[in-house]
């Protein structure tokens, strides 16, 4: 007898022990037997938002099963025959005290109870899970509501390199087909050709995405242009970083720029402020830093020789047919000096009727004076100028750079128009201004 009842007092205890963990358990426990609720725990009650568990025992269990839910729920149930058996985690909606329902996720166990055997569910309140995943799918709406319609390019790509995606914007700028399908293609295989700075192919290696999917690091305005599959080139500036930089197995994403346009303005603003507007030469300032870039030249022989080129009787052209005439007269002046020079010599307008060239390499003395001769028959054509034949002839000061050459770029422009002006022919020169002209190391033509 005395081993009957350590066991009944056993089991009594371990029943105890259960209902406590039941009764403050976080999920809702439900007993049914023949479709009657005849056990619910604290967390049910709350659940169906009822007063107290009274309220709720007696009750079928389809009162609180949403209606589409009903006949699933009854399948399952009907197919646990064996004490223990458990149905699969199923995801339903119950129906509250107050009519409003619940997402939960259950679980059914037919079970003992009371002498015969019962369903108990398991029931986890998925309220809080759903309303997270639609923020998720409101924020992923969102984001891809706002990156599809940005004018940046955006594209994401994994570890091997493949498209995960691109915007809209993305396929506009890199020239590719809107429908194109692009999602698990590798980079190097789109139909766009990447270049550096100097238009040299870019190899995918070098793509600014390959050292951040190598390395994680993050890298900002590198720009390179694409020679895109319809013929055109555009540049473009982007930064590329990790998704998820706590993932070593996290995609790439970069977001990319067009400037194509503002590199070409640049371009201009750069050409501009370096040529003279009126010849295309190159202007004063141009000039002048190249002459003194060759002079502070390790290698002397860059620029070796220096003209200074004076148009003579420009002005009477000007005050007798205008300066639009004069204008006309400078330009193809400019181009025949261009024609006549090498494409290694430099040759710029100092402004007026002004021209100065810079000589590049070693030429030999003996053809200096040929090049001279060249220069004053080819600036001495006929001009034919809106209907006036126009003669032009030109004045040149040379002086040559010495090896160890000290002198600076205004000095040595000081020293060629001293030795143009000797070469100028008398009638044409300005006396007053002649007697205080000085040289050294110069010659005139």
């Amino acid at each position: 007898m005395g081993d009957v009842h350590t066991e009944q007092a056993g089991a009594e205890q371990l029943a105890r022990r259960y209902r406590s963990l039941v009764e403050h358990m976080p999920d809702a426990i439900c007993v049914h037997k023949a479709g009657t609720i005849v056990y619910v725990n604290p967390a049910m009650v709350r659940l169906l938002g009822a007063r107290m568990a009274t309220d709720l025992l007696g009750l079928s269990i389809t009162t609180f099963v949403a209606r589409e839910s009903v006949a699933p729920m009854l399948d399952r149930i009907a197919q646990l025959t064996a004490e223990g058996a458990a149905s699969p985690p199923t995801e339903m909606d119950l129906v509250r005290v107050d009519g409003r329902t619940v997402p939960v996720r259950t679980v059914s166990v037919l079970t003992a109870w009371q002498d015969d055997l019962a369903y108990q569910v398991v029931v986890h309140d998925l309220t809080a899970q759903r309303a997270a995943e639609a923020s998720a799918r409101r924020a992923e709406a969102h984001f891809t509501t706002v990156v599809s319609q940005l004018e940046e390019g955006v594209l994401v790509v994994d570890r091997a390199g493949r498209i995960e995606s691109i915007n809209p914007a993305g396929r506009r700028i890199l020239g590719l087909d809107e429908t194109a399908p692009l999602v698990g293609r590798r980079i190097d295989e789109l139909p766009a050709t990447m270049v550096d700075r100097n238009g040299q192919p870019l190899p995918t290696t070098r793509h600014p995405m390959a050292h951040t999917l190598a390395t994680g690091e993050a890298v900002t305005q590198f720009v390179f242009g694409v020679d895109r599959d319809d013929g055109t080139q555009v540049w473009l500036t982007c930064n590329c970083r990790l998704l998820n930089p706590e993932s070593p197995e996290s995609s790439g994403v970069s977001s990319f720029a067009d400037i194509t346009a503002f590199r070409e303005s640049k371009r201009q603003l750069e050409y501009q402020a370096t040529h003279d507007a009126l010849t295309g030469l190159a202007n004063r300032s141009l000039i002048l830093s190249q002459l003194a870039t060759a002079l502070d030249a390790d290698d002397a022989g860059t620029v070796t020789t220096v003209l200074f080129l004076d148009l003579d009787g420009f002005k009477a052209i000007n005050d007798a047919l205008g300066h639009a005439i004069g204008d006309l007269v400078l330009q193809i002046v400019a181009q025949r000096l261009q024609r006549a020079l090498r494409a290694e010599d430099l040759v710029g307008r100092l402004g007026g009727d002004e021209f100065l060239v810079l000589l590049s390499g070693h030429p030999h003395p003996a053809d200096l004076p040929a090049l001279i001769d060249r220069l004053r028959a080819t600036i001495g054509e006929p001009i034919i100028a809106r209907g006036h034949r126009l003669e032009v002839s030109a004045s040149i000061g040379v002086t040559e750079l010495q090896p160890q050459e000290h002198r600076t770029p205004e000095a040595v422009l000081h020293d060629a128009d001293l030795a143009m002006y000797r070469d100028k022919p008398a009638d044409h020169r300005d006396l007053g201004l002649g007697q205080q002209r000085r040289s050294n190391n110069t010659h005139a033509s």
